[in-house]
């Protein structure tokens, strides 16, 4: 990776890290260029401002969900588990979610940019109501909300009981095995 490629990438992890603890507001961008040992102009340079920065870092964080969990409408159960393991793998993804929609799109789509994978898996799952796998009952964009929505029953997020990587094995089988069947329950059509 040369310099200015392995410069950019320090940058956006520091701001991913600063951003998923402190928020847009809390961030600060002297704590982000010490830590990527990057100095502050190039920050600018890169990005043009602070605002830039945190909209690199959410753009790249949505595509990591993306990429790492795709939807597939005939497992929704399996989509939500995975889910759980994403959030608790990478919980910066659920925090910079939490401050985007607190900082920036307080109401309506959190993704507006991001069409194409709505599109997608909005089709997967009207697909596998086709095939009577899953509820026609439910807008597929319904069906995608709750789904995620349970899946961050113990997200960094939650209200509740927030999951770490150090709970037992034990625990994290038990809570995804009540997510699989809720889902499950939730969505699969009536006899």
């Amino acid at each position: 990776m040369a310099d200015g490629q392995a410069s950019r990438r320090r940058l956006l992890d520091a701001a991913r890290d600063e951003f998923a603890e402190r928020g847009i507001a809390g961030a600060r961008v002297d704590r982000i260029a010490a830590t990527a040992k990057v100095n502050k102009q190039q920050l600018y340079a890169w990005f043009g401002s602070k605002a830039g920065l945190f909209d690199a870092v959410w753009e790249e964080s949505v595509r990591e969900i993306v990429d790492v969990v795709p939807l597939t409408g005939e497992d929704l159960p399996g989509y939500a588990a995975r889910l759980y393991d994403a959030y608790l793998d990478r919980p910066f993804l659920v925090r910079l979610s939490t401050w985007a929609r607190l900082e920036r799109t307080p109401t309506g789509d959190l993704f507006p940019h991001h069409g194409d994978h709505h599109a997608v898996k909005l089709k997967s799952i009207a697909d596998a109501q086709d095939a009577g796998i899953v509820d026609p009952a439910y807008h597929p964009q319904d069906v995608q909300s709750l789904v995620i929505a349970m899946s961050m029953a113990w997200a960094p997020a939650s209200s509740t009981i927030t999951a770490a990587p150090e709970d037992s094995g034990a625990e994290h089988t038990r809570r995804k095995k009540a997510l699989r069947a809720a889902v499950d329950g939730a969505f699969r059509p009536a006899p």
